[in-house]
């Protein structure tokens, strides 16, 4: 594991990796124990060039605890907001840093800074895939449910980064994988194709098919950050898509409810069905600062 670009790059045992060692580093969290030593003097540089609530303060607050030292760089910030290539900032950056974060609409910014630098670079979001979001959600599922194995996980709602992520990690951790979206708003063709390939995957454009029988039953935004100039359209396309108390019945009664937030209660979940798997939601919240940990140690210890 030289990079955490997209989750397809991972095998199921080096998932599994970070997961036990995220799961080593909640424990050690809770008791207290030091770990400012895991990473001491090491430096993340963190791109930005969308907004952020949990990647920044997950990604700052565990470099702090691991000992070492996290840079906020903005596209304001930074040269590249101003035309110079990403092959010229990683080479730059990787005489000067340890790792790099970056949050950004387009995969191949992340895959040309991985290509042209010499250190290990983290996709924080792309517009086509979000690892470190998923490997909290794979987290907290298996907290939930102790286990992958048999398990079903529902996926409602735009066929997006979250979509195709998702896919991947159930396929790759052996679970069932469904989802239910809009006409013309499926998630990647080719991830598609592989996961029909090598996994048990089906598609519909029934939340409630999607729903039944679920162990955990995953949401997200119905318009994403860079899309917003398409809200009335999309909540014309995503009417009926909404994780209530409909979808829930189809679902296991022990089903879990995941959301990778923010959320729009009355969009794509209902207020009562949020605030009922209210400590799932944050749980899997908080497992971002643990995932985000474990693949900082992987890579940068």
């Amino acid at each position: 594991m030289k990079h955490l670009l997209k989750l397809a790059d991972l095998s199921r045992e080096e998932i599994l990796s970070v997961l036990n060692l995220a799961d080593q580093l909640k424990y050690e969290r809770a008791k207290g124990v030091d770990q400012s030593g895991y990473l001491k003097g090491k430096k993340l540089g963190m791109i930005f060039t969308k907004s952020s609530t949990r990647t920044r303060v997950s990604f700052e607050v565990g470099m702090y605890e691991l000992g070492g030292y996290a840079l906020f760089l903005s596209d304001r910030d930074l040269q590249i907001g101003r035309g110079e290539p990403v092959e010229d900032t990683a080479r730059v950056l990787s005489r000067m840093l340890d790792g790099i974060m970056i949050r950004t609409f387009a995969q191949k910014e992340v895959e040309d800074l991985a290509k042209y630098g010499s250190i290990p670079v983290i996709n924080g979001l792309t517009d086509y895939c979000h690892p470190c979001q998923v490997l909290a959600d794979l987290m907290t599922i298996r907290e939930y449910k102790g286990t992958f194995k048999g398990l079903k996980l529902c996926f409602i709602g735009d066929g997006n980064n979250m979509a195709n992520s998702l896919m991947v990690g159930a396929v790759k951790t052996g679970m069932k994988f469904s989802i239910a979206c809009p006409k013309g708003y499926e998630p990647d063709a080719a991830l598609t194709a592989w996961a029909k390939k090598e996994g048990d995957f089906f598609m519909t454009e029934d939340p409630a098919e999607a729903a039944k029988d679920a162990d955990a039953v995953y949401t997200d935004v119905w318009a994403s950050m860079g899309q917003e100039g398409e809200k009335a359209k999309r909540e014309k396309a995503f009417k009926g898509f909404c994780v209530n108390k409909e979808v829930m019945a189809a679902a296991k009664k022990d089903a879990v409810v995941l959301h990778c937030l923010p959320a729009h209660r009355g969009e794509e979940i209902e207020a009562d069905v949020f605030e009922a798997h209210a400590k799932e939601i944050f749980d899997e919240a908080e497992n971002r600062l643990h995932a985000q940990k474990a693949v900082l140690c992987k890579l940068l210890k």
